[in-house]
């Protein structure tokens, strides 16, 4: 077990909960239980101190750093979002200590290709499957849990495999994708490089892929925060507040009004309307 002392401005709760990974557990002590890359991790929050207990606490402290974005300056980008546009001042209070997660680049691009038209359940319920069947087992405190597998892990799924885990359509987008990263058509590393309209561009040539996936995939595992991707909650709140409605108005309006950062202004919104 390792103590983080002195993390200022950071909401485990709302971090984990707020969309943007699917594979967590909250315990009973409020702690999070989250399979994250190479590792299974348990966390807790206490007042500015995280505790945390892993099945690997190889370089634990800077792992969870990253992995949380605790050394970055949010107040930094919130007093930029609001010189912008100070009517999201108030949606931006509400989401204190919210912060992006830097995913693992390949287990985020399945995440989210099985996310189309998906409930959230089944999305966790998809990924698990599939990290049972094709990734490694960890035991952590005396229960069993899967890393999500790579690509190349992956290269023997077959879309009947994957269509008995519960992935349904999605199966041949996977498989598609699978082959397209292991044979060097789609280099996710490179895509950390990439202008974000042309990263936006080389996602979308995948099945399966449109510009919400593209989006999320994006702002999720790559910061990539130029992109805002669009569901119902952040279209309630668009109507709500600014009546704006329709996917183009709604980007359009995000693009002017939040700038670089307008893909963590749409996170604060989908969390504010969501939770309202």
């Amino acid at each position: 077990m390792i103590r983080i002392k002195d993390v200022y401005n950071f909401n485990l709760h709302d971090t984990v909960t707020c969309g943007q990974i699917f594979r967590f557990k909250e315990e009973e002590d409020n702690s999070y239980t989250i399979v994250i890359h190479d590792r299974v991790i348990n966390i807790k929050q206490e007042g500015t101190n995280l505790i945390v207990k892993s099945n690997n606490e190889d370089n634990l402290e800077n792992i969870v750093k990253t992995y949380f974005d605790l050394d970055r300056d949010y107040d930094e980008i919130n007093n930029e979002l609001i010189c912008l546009n100070k009517d999201i001042k108030d949606t931006i209070d509400k989401c204190s200590g919210l912060k992006m997660i830097n995913q693992d680049y390949f287990e985020t691009l399945i995440a989210y290709i099985i996310s189309a038209n998906n409930r959230v359940l089944m999305i966790t319920r998809c990924l698990n499957n599939i990290a049972e069947k094709y990734g490694k087992k960890i035991t952590f405190e005396g229960k069993n849990y899967y890393l999500f597998p790579n690509s190349l892990e992956l290269s023997t799924c077959t879309k009947e495999e994957l269509r008995n885990l519960k992935t349904g359509f999605r199966d041949e987008y996977i498989v598609d994708v699978v082959k397209r990263v292991n044979n060097g058509e789609l280099n996710l590393e490179d895509i950390a490089d990439m202008p974000t309209d042309k990263a936006m561009e080389t996602l979308m040539q995948n099945k399966g892929i449109g510009e919400k996936v593209a989006s999320c995939i994006l702002l999720f595992a790559y910061f990539k925060t130029d992109v805002f991707p669009i569901d119902t909650w952040v279209k309630k709140y668009m109507l709500d507040n600014y009546n704006v409605t329709g996917v183009k108005n709604i980007r359009e309006f995000a693009s002017k009004n939040y700038g670089k950062y307008c893909g963590i202004a749409i996170q604060y919104m989908f969390h504010a309307r969501r939770n309202k």
